[in-house]
């Protein structure tokens, strides 16, 4: 019997209310010249934006007593973007393009010419094995070489001011996402509320903030535990305090970069406990609900077959041409994206997440995952407070 046909995948809103329209709508209520307001988005003088990782809309809406403040300035969501994952979605953020233009499509990826996938992280070599400084040898401007709209803006005369932890001045992935803007080191809530506040006293004003706790909490505690509450409880806190502080006629919008699930140990499948599912398979990137899978000459279609009879229930997995085909990327997947994709695609819309224990150990023990299409870990929230 054949597998039963999955359901047509859910293809995010690029063009009109994703991640990607953010800041160009937001730089033009500013009124900077040269950016649209795709999301319609009102005139402002100052604006501060916080991306909470791992703040999904589901996960807000779910846990409303543990953050009031925020579900009460709750709007329509958006969408990430395919994969549901930091690094595509901070750099669609940044660019405002679609994964498969801006060509950062996951957390890790298949470079042509490495055996193991790459870290877009911590821009080095995934997994086990030595960890090296790649900034050299893989160039970040050449692996994201389009403009970014801090970039734009800055040309235009209104500098973004990003707030961040220290580790990301310099890094490989702001390097290739945040040139243009002005980085200011902030590692707690408190230090970014701090810093907002004083780079809020021009105007016009943009200032960025990055928030990472939340996310750790997710995939170390899962978002059903006490842990993962404390976290939202201390960002609803924050933002609160951080509105009543604003001067006016200024803008607050608070939203993440994806969602979240819990994965039970029985839902996470290790490639090494299914030698079927690892036939003819020469690397798997990505991350554990979104999947892409080098294979060996040849033995693509064979790989596909096999996924799909084991796995078709749970996944959408697809030929790199088919899941391009569907639109999941973008209206258009350019060269750079197409050869870091790999051979074989998936992406879970069941309870399922694939690992591997001897390439990475630690994230094959994590309770929290994302990066696929469902809206769990697609869906993330506008926010919008005015003072």
């Amino acid at each position: 019997m054949s597998p039963r046909r999955p359901p047509e995948p859910p293809l995010p809103r690029y063009g009109n209310r994703s991640l990607g329209e953010l800041l160009p709508s937001l730089l033009s209520a500013l009124g900077v010249v040269g950016f649209v307001n795709p999301l319609g988005l009102e005139p402002t003088s100052r604006v501060c934006l916080l991306l909470v990782d791992g703040l999904g809309w589901e996960l807000l809406r779910a846990n409303r007593e543990a953050a009031p403040f925020l579900n009460w300035i709750a709007g329509e969501p958006l969408t990430t973007g395919f994969p549901a994952t930091t690094a595509a979605s901070l750099a669609s953020l940044a660019t405002g393009l679609p994964p498969g233009e801006h060509g950062l499509i996951g957390y890790t990826m298949a470079l042509p010419g490495y055996e193991r996938a790459f870290n877009t992280l911590s821009w080095s070599l995934y997994g086990l094995g030595p960890r090296v400084d790649l900034r050299e040898e893989v160039v970040p401007e050449a692996v994201q070489p389009l403009p970014t709209l801090a970039e734009r803006a800055a040309a235009a005369g209104v500098p973004i001011h990003y707030l961040g932890p220290a580790f990301h001045q310099g890094s490989g992935l702001s390097r290739a996402i945040g040139r243009g803007q002005r980085f200011h080191t902030a590692e707690s809530l408190e230090a970014m509320q701090a810093a907002a506040l004083q780079r809020l006293a021009a105007r016009p004003a943009l200032v960025y903030g990055y928030h990472s706790h939340l996310d750790a909490a997710g995939h170390v505690e899962g978002v059903a535990s006490q842990a993962w509450r404390d976290e939202l409880v201390a960002v609803d806190h924050a933002s609160r305090l951080l509105a009543e502080q604003l001067p006016d006629d200024t803008v607050l919008v608070v939203t993440g970069d994806h969602g979240m699930i819990d994965l039970r140990p029985n839902e996470r499948l290790d490639l090494a406990d299914y030698p079927d599912l690892s036939a003819g398979v020469t690397l798997l990137a990505g991350e554990a609900r979104a999947r892409y899978i080098r294979t060996a000459p040849g033995a693509a279609e064979d790989v596909v077959s096999v996924w799909r009879t084991l796995l078709g229930d749970r996944m959408w997995i697809w030929t790199r041409e088919e899941a391009i085909e569907t639109g999941i990327f973008g209206p258009q997947v350019g060269d750079r994206a197409r050869e870091r994709i790999g051979d074989v695609v998936t992406a879970a819309h069941g309870r399922v997440g694939v690992v591997q224990r001897d390439v990475d150990p630690a994230q094959a023990r994590l309770n929290g995952h994302h990066g696929s299409l469902t809206p769990a870990e697609q869906l993330v929230p506008l926010l919008i407070y005015r003072s």
